[in-house]
């Protein structure tokens, strides 16, 4: 298996993926291929994006990705502690899962972290998905049992920014 970033012949199938990992989170609503790969190209490979993605490829087949950022600390200057990762998703294809892919491209992940200055990763879970608490249990992560995740939707942003 070779895991390393997005490459321009792997964009066709990290589409796939993509429209996979809609599906993971959405079930049944069905997004148009072309949109998906537009935001791909444009936005997530685009020249202002700071996501990398991170692919596993065997034998031609895409398996899974990791798109990550890295982003300095606010609070933390010392040099160990001062960058950080963010890991904004994991996901494996559903018939390829319980493989090692996923440890796979945590490995990658945790060397570009270092290589790149970083003290830290970090990333968010759905409380339900038992399966990924696990095995994010299992590559030593510990539960940040002191923050809480918020969001607001773009009505809400619109109210806020008094549009």
């Amino acid at each position: 298996m070779e895991v390393g970033l997005l490459t321009p012949a792997q964009q066709e199938q990290t589409v796939d993926l993509l429209l996979a990992l809609h599906d993971h989170y959405h079930p049944g609503r069905v997004l148009d291929r072309v949109l998906v790969r537009n935001h791909l190209l444009d936005n997530l490979c685009g020249p202002h994006s700071q996501i990398r993605l991170v692919t596993a490829e065997l034998g031609g087949e895409l398996l899974g990705f990791a798109a990550i950022y890295l982003v300095y600390s606010l609070v933390e200057p010392e040099p160990a502690h001062q960058r950080q990762c963010v890991l904004k998703e994991l996901f494996v294809s559903p018939h390829h899962r319980s493989q090692g892919i996923g440890l796979a491209l945590m490995q990658w992940v945790a060397r570009y972290a270092l290589d790149n200055g970083c003290g830290r990763i970090d990333w968010s879970v759905k409380s339900s998905n038992a399966r990924g608490i696990a095995f994010y249990e299992s590559l030593g992560a510990r539960l940040v049992s002191d923050r809480l995740s918020y969001r607001i939707v773009r009505e809400e942003i619109g109210a806020l920014a008094g549009w």
